[in-house]
């Protein structure tokens, strides 16, 4: 796998809960694949993971595609998300892809799906996203230099 902005940017508490790890990125396209682990913990009463883990999956897949296509430049606050339920996600690996389909001066445009480790696809998704300078944005959480460092790779 290439390089890209994210490997010397801490993972979020969130990504962390949810088992983010990057597992390819491909920026000039605007693609990225990301791992998660659909844990037990995560499930409702019928056994399967729920739905707005599901979600956050998915949202945590596509900001930063727009991170890493920007190469650091751009954090991206969510406006809309839709998401449909296509299969059940059983407890396990699962990978989300997701693809940047525009840039514009203020907002993103992204797409996304979740897909179990058998390769049946669970979820897909759309999203608006605010586009923020990531120099603006994560200020508050890393320390400034390391801010800049990134968003400007």
């Amino acid at each position: 796998m290439i390089k890209t902005v994210l490997d010397d940017f801490p993972v979020p508490p969130s990504a962390k809960l949810l088992g983010w790890r990057l597992l390819d990125a491909r920026p000039w396209e605007g693609w990225i694949k990301v791992g998660f682990d659909g844990r037990q913990e995560f499930c409702n009463p019928a056994g399967f993971i729920q739905g707005g883990i599901l979600s956050a999956m998915l949202d945590d897949s596509m900001g930063p595609a727009v991170f890493v296509t920007s190469e650091g430049r751009f954090y991206t606050t969510t406006i809309s998300l839709t998401v449909n339920f296509i299969a059940p996600a059983k407890p396990g690996p699962l990978t989300a892809e997701a693809q940047v389909i525009q840039i514009g001066k203020s907002v993103a445009f992204m797409q996304g799906k979740l897909i179990a480790d058998n390769g049946t696809v669970l979820a897909t998704a759309s999203t608006t996203a605010r586009l923020i300078e990531a120099t603006r944005a994560l200020a508050r959480e890393m320390p400034l230099s390391a801010a800049r460092s990134a968003a400007w790779r």
